[in-house]
């Protein structure tokens, strides 16, 4: 499944038929799926044999004084019970083998059409692609799997009753042909809305996931803006959207009782009104009624009327779900293949510049970064210091590209960073958060990770790097460049940090940021690092945890939450009672 979004493609998404969709990924997995129809067929024997064996079993058994008889029919109906029971055992392991493989498919084009798009700049984070990828990936394979379990069983019991009540009795197949064809002509009308009010609610669920996140994982940040109420009035508000939802749903579900009654109940009903007048006319004998009966009680009836709540709820659920997900992840047509990076698209050097640079983590939320003019020339080397929580990572993010800002632009090299290729920002910036990320690996595959594919350094370049921040003992220890990473966690986080470092100075991006990528580390290990950093051709970023960067900084940016202030550090602690404040501190314990 080819999972990548362009932005045609992402307009065209509301074409994305939901059946045809599931069509595609169950027909990638065509011998399972026919090998557990074909056990279906045999699971059926009983609701085509049950009517004829016991009208025969009535007839020529029982009603002719021959009970003997009567009971090796009812016995050999036994028999196929036993037959049926064995064929579902068998049936299932090949429905495993269509649900499970789907359901791997699925994680993995959700998450990566999430992190494509993000990563590519071609979207804003998807907040609600944790639904998709929890709840909707799940709920979809838990539906197919019901959908085909129930849905195969019970489609063949209908066809094998009806099948079974003509070869039995042709006038009792009438009685029944009518109400029956009544019914489902009543179902495939109400499917439509119940259809309509299950996506409706489905993208209910969605909101509330995209819009409860962030507040959710802000609530200190709500505390400390006095947003309170405004933050508990839009998660009511969201609350009470999916709840109607649902009780809208719950109530267009209530005209599938009508179509059970109908198709499954009024033939029933019927037919024994009618017993008697067609047993006098010759049309139909006692056994016939019985067996009629039989295929009406026993098949028909508990069949159709599961099948009809299968589709009216499941059926619905997995349509809405399945064309959601589709729309997220799929192409209706041809992908149009990348293109390469045009002139007009590649920046002219390096510099990084904000401009009227804003972001808010919500619509009415006090922005975290607000009209931030700022400018890093080529070889620059920056430090952002200020108090916890005042928007540092959430800068460092905006220059990245990884946050879309929600007023002005940051562009590199002259070229606004929102129109320049993803795969061109990620080779010219680099960003090492706080937290490292190690994989398992060798060594020199987690160093050189941040190159383009077909573009790898060499060992010597990848040496220098270790030995430049420091991480020389670390890497001996882990067997040199060619050594294996098994266990990635068994690294301490400072070592990791270490790794992360050596990786971005072997790196070929002109623009470094590091989101105290050292706070881990002592300050003389940090102290080597970030000079065999500041030293690297190129733009430097530190977002400070110590106030010791900042020192070593040609340019400051200090943040308080309000205002921002740039200036060397002498300027600033002439300047500003926040930054002295801040560098008494570091003076005082040592630790800031």
């Amino acid at each position: 499944m080819d999972v990548r979004m362009t932005g045609a493609a992402a307009d065209r998404r509301q074409a994305v038929r939901p059946w045809r969709f599931l069509a595609g990924l169950l027909r990638a997995r065509r011998r399972p799926l026919l090998t557990a129809l074909a056990w279906s067929l045999v699971e059926a024997a009983p609701a085509l044999l049950a009517g004829l064996l016991v009208a025969t079993a009535v007839d020529r058994g029982f009603l002719a004084g021959r009970p003997g008889v009567g009971m090796a029919w009812l016995g050999l109906l036994g028999v196929t019970m036993v037959v049926r029971s064995l064929a579902t055992r068998l049936m299932f392991p090949h429905l495993a083998a269509v649900v499970e493989p789907m359901r791997d498919e699925l994680v993995r084009a959700v998450a990566g059409a999430a992190v494509r798009r993000a990563a590519d700049g071609g979207e804003a984070p998807d907040a609600a692609a944790l639904s998709r990828l929890t709840g909707q990936v799940e709920t979809m394979r838990k539906l197919v799997s019901m959908m085909l379990r129930t849905s195969r069983e019970l489609g063949m019991s209908v066809i094998a009753a009806l099948v079974g009540l003509l070869v039995l009795s042709p006038v009792a197949a009438a009685v029944a042909a009518g109400p029956l064809v009544l019914a489902l002509a009543a179902f495939a009308r109400l499917m439509p809305a119940l259809t309509a009010r299950q996506r409706a609610l489905v993208l209910a669920e969605e909101r509330l996931t995209a819009q409860a996140t962030p507040i959710v994982a802000g609530l200190r940040d709500v505390a400390a803006c006095g947003a309170r109420d405004q933050a508990t009035d839009t998660l009511r508000a969201l609350v009470s959207a999916q709840a109607a939802a649902a009780r809208a749903l719950a109530r267009a579900g209530a005209g599938r009782r009508v179509a059970v009654l109908l198709g499954a109940h009024a033939p029933l009903v019927g037919l024994l009104v009618l017993a008697r007048p067609l047993i006098e006319g010759g049309r139909l004998s006692a056994g016939e009624v019985v067996g009629a009966v039989t295929y009406l009680f026993t098949g028909l009836e508990p069949a159709l009327r599961t099948i009809l709540d299968t589709l009216g709820g499941w059926g619905v659920g997995l349509a809405a779900t399945t064309r959601r997900i589709a729309e997220t992840i799929s192409v209706p047509g041809p992908v149009a293949p990348d293109t390469p990076d045009t002139p007009a698209a590649v920046p002219t050097g390096h510099e990084l510049r904000a401009e009227r640079l804003t972001f808010a983590y919500a619509a009415r939320a006090t922005p975290v970064v607000r009209d931030l003019d700022l400018t890093i020339g080529e070889g620059g080397h920056l430090a952002v210091v200020g108090p916890s929580g005042v928007g540092k990572s959430t800068l460092a993010l905006l220059m990245t590209g990884l946050l879309r800002p929600t007023g002005g632009r940051v562009r590199l090299g002259g070229r606004p960073l929102a129109s320049i290729p993803g795969t061109l920002v990620r080779s010219r910036i680099a960003l090492v958060p706080q937290e490292a990320y190690v994989f398992a690996g060798t060594v020199r595959e987690n160093l050189a990770y941040l190159w383009p594919p077909g573009d790898s350094p060499d060992d010597e370049r990848l040496r220098a790097s270790v030995a430049a921040v420091g991480a020389g003992p670390l890497v001996e220890r882990l067997g040199g460049i060619g050594g294996e990473i098994e266990e990635p966690s068994a690294l301490s986080a400072g070592e990791r940090q270490l790794v992360a470092l050596a990786r971005v100075h072997a790196s070929p991006a002109d623009v470094l940021i590091l989101d105290e990528a050292g706070c881990h580390l002592d300050p003389a290990a940090e102290l080597r690092a970030e000079l065999a950093l500041a030293a690297r051709p190129g733009t430097l970023v530190v977002i400070a945890h110590r106030i010791s960067s900042a020192a070593r900084a040609r340019q400051v940016l200090l943040m308080d939450g309000t205002t921002v202030l740039t200036g060397t550090h002498p300027e600033l602690i002439d300047r500003s009672p926040l930054y002295a404040d801040l560098v008494g501190r570091w003076h005082d314990d040592g630790t800031r």
